[in-house]
């Protein structure tokens, strides 16, 4: 370290995690050392430790290819590096926030290949993939695509683009901050200190003759009103918003006021996602269901499951504790007129929607994550982690009339008590 320039430390930290596949880089600020930490699969791992000495240089020399103010180290900043470090083309959103032990860095890696790759290699399922296809090729409506933050909505949406964009029609996207530039589409930075909100810009938008029109996110009442009058006027609007699913993506536009009539009239379809990891296909090993699991299987999917493939948590030199890559998991709502006509009704109950929703064609996200278990695309446990499969069993259920009994034990997996807390993944493994 001590004979090794700051420059080339740098150089070598982001080659090594975009060769990697990683999403981000986090510098992390300690008592006596600079912790380097990179994301790869969702799950951040330790990379390396950097003398407390050379903190300074080296979070300077990140501001200095970013773009950022090299002197202000008492203030949040954003930057961003394009071009080529150590002949790896990259392009990345840099973020830096004082702390008490120094400055934290994050860097992004924007990885936009699946969203060039086409729609086609988004791991839609067959009806989910007729579902989307029909909403896109519709002239008007507004279709809306959920998720947690890093759960590949701009992924999604970026490759819906890619096949709307053509010569006949203009594609206008108001974004913050605009993630990929795409040729042939106009896009407008968002900048809110000035006043170019995403209100303001998208009235304008609206006297620029688009057909297509995409919303970063909707954030407020009013971006959603707009959203919602400007795909009833004959324009497609795309946009996405945090929420886990249908039922809450139309309860929180309800929330945010948008008039019932106009939603029922320009919501097209709502499709929701979450990652899961990969399993390994050169290391996974089957394994036997243990009743938990044939339980799940039989009452999501009313199919007798004996065996499924897992990961092997030794993993090889292809994967990282059994797992390479992520997948997501889909759930594809279409609106239907049935669910139009309840929209309208005032005294609708969440009870009643939540019936009309899941009662229609629908393959929920438990439902699809599960039959990517059965193909071997990801593990039971990833499932467990992502998604509250009792939660979504026991609305299913009830829809269905069948009871459902949570604490039946002698049903559960022995491994269920540690699976219940969420997010440790190590516990999970």
């Amino acid at each position: 370290m001590t004979k090794t320039p700051i420059v080339n430390v740098v150089d070598d930290i982001i080659a090594y995690a975009a060769k990697a596949g990683a999403s981000d880089i986090h510098f992390d600020p300690r008592e006596d050392y600079l912790m380097v930490r990179i994301r790869i699969d969702g799950d951040l791992q330790d990379y390396t430790k950097i003398p407390k000495m050379y903190e300074r240089n080296l979070i300077t020399r990140i501001k200095l290819i970013a773009n950022m103010n090299i002197t202000e180290s008492r203030l949040p900043q954003d930057g961003s590096i394009k071009g080529a470090i150590k002949d790896v083309s990259l392009e990345t959103r840099v973020s830096t926030l004082p702390t008490n032990e120094g400055e934290k860095c994050v860097i992004r890696i924007l990885d936009y290949s699946r969203s060039l790759e086409g729609i086609e290699s988004l791991g839609f399922n067959n009806d989910n993939f007729k579902k989307l296809e029909k909403m896109i090729a519709e002239p008007n409506g507004i279709i809306l695509v959920t998720g947690a933050t890093g759960s590949g909505k701009s992924t999604t949406v970026y490759s819906i683009l890619q096949v709307l964009n053509k010569k006949e029609t203009n594609i206008i996207t108001v974004e913050d901050p605009i993630e990929m530039n795409i040729e042939g589409l106009n896009q407008v930075q968002v900048n809110s200190e000035i006043g170019l909100d995403f209100a303001t810009v998208l009235r304008s938008i609206l006297r620029q003759d688009p057909n297509i029109i995409l919303i970063g996110e909707i954030r407020d009442s009013e971006t959603a009103k707009i959203a919602v009058r400007a795909s009833i006027t004959g324009h497609l609007v795309l946009s996405t918003i945090h929420t886990n699913n249908s039922l809450s993506t139309i309860e929180r536009l309800l929330d945010m006021n948008v008039e019932r009539y106009l939603l029922s009239s320009a919501l097209s379809g709502i499709i929701s996602q979450k990652l899961a990891k990969k399993i390994c296909p050169h290391c996974c090993i089957k394994e036997k269901t243990t009743p938990y699991q044939k339980k799940i299987f039989k009452m999501a999917l009313n199919k007798d499951v004996s065996e499924i493939y897992n990961a092997n948590h030794e993993g090889c030199d292809k994967c990282n504790k059994g797992y390479h890559g992520r997948i997501a998991i889909q759930e594809v709502l279409e609106i239907n007129d049935e669910i139009r006509n309840a929209l309208n009704e005032e005294s609708l109950e969440k009870d009643d929607l939540n019936k009309l929703v899941y009662k229609s064609d629908v393959i929920t996200m438990l439902q699809d994550g599960l039959l990517k278990v059965l193909d071997g695309s990801t593990s039971f446990d990833e499932i467990y982690r992502i998604i509250d499969v009792d939660d979504d069993l026991d609305v299913y259920c009830k829809i269905r009339g069948i009871e459902y009994k949570e604490d039946d034990n002698a049903l559960k997996d022995p491994k269920d008590n540690v699976r219940k807390t969420k997010g440790k993944e190590d516990e999970i493994l």
